[in-house]
């Protein structure tokens, strides 16, 4: 599994990226736009800007040599409806567990909140979390041309170096987990974030745990 590394955020990609959204309120199954979203909803359209910043070259690299290995290959007319019917089976079989699927262009982020997966100052997974997982794989494997790109945070308590080994142990717990199931690991990036892209208040106990998180963005693999 290849590792991203991570640049700064640009501000005015942030914006776009939210107006652009839309989001599906896992509990609900409403649509809505994500400036009107709050958690899941915001961590997973930073998932998707941190994606982009980050694995550029990196994903290429990996699209080329799946490619390359007779994996994947879309063309571009293509594109479009094979993430399509990719997302409505996420939306399907995670309907109810709390994970939000997010659509931005063509890729697919889902955001996976720390009630669901990991504890406090732990990269071990909930037990909970393995049915999640293991819908997650399912979908995966039936649309194998596409790229799993996986981020780990958590929350700002300790210190920021360990934060960051602990977000990169999370990313490669849940990278090692979907390999376990059948994800073929070529398709699999790692990459840890620490405590530095937050999506709820640090203060309070339930923000710790929202931001104790995996962001999962499915990339497209295309010519």
């Amino acid at each position: 599994m290849e590792k991203m590394f991570r640049p700064a955020l640009l501000a005015a990609g942030m914006a776009f990226v939210l107006a652009a959204c839309t989001t599906m309120d896992p509990y609900t199954g409403e649509q809505r736009t994500a400036r009107a979203t709050t958690g899941a909803a915001i961590g997973a359209v930073a998932g998707a800007v941190i994606g982009v910043a980050t694995g550029s070259d990196s994903r290429e690299r990996r699209k080329r040599a799946l490619i390359g290995a007779g994996i994947g290959g879309l063309s571009g007319a293509a594109v479009g409806g094979y993430m399509d019917r990719q997302e409505a089976r996420l939306r399907e079989q995670l309907q109810g567990t709390g994970v939000s699927v997010t659509r931005q262009g063509d890729d697919i982020i889902l955001n996976m909140p720390g009630n669901v997966t990991f504890g406090f100052d732990s990269a071990d997974l909930r037990s909970e979390f393995f049915e999640v997982l293991d819908s997650v794989a399912l979908v995966v494997n039936e649309f194998d041309q596409t790229l799993v790109e996986v981020a780990g945070h958590t929350d700002s308590t300790g210190a920021a170096d360990y934060n960051q080994r602990l977000s990169e142990r999370r990313a490669d717990t849940v990278a090692r987990y979907l390999g376990n199931r059948g994800v073929d690991n070529r398709r699999i990036a790692t990459a840890g974030f620490g405590e530095d892209y937050p999506i709820a208040d640090n203060r309070s106990e339930a923000g710790r745990q929202a931001n104790r998180r995996v962001e999962l963005t499915l990339v497209p693999i295309t010519r």
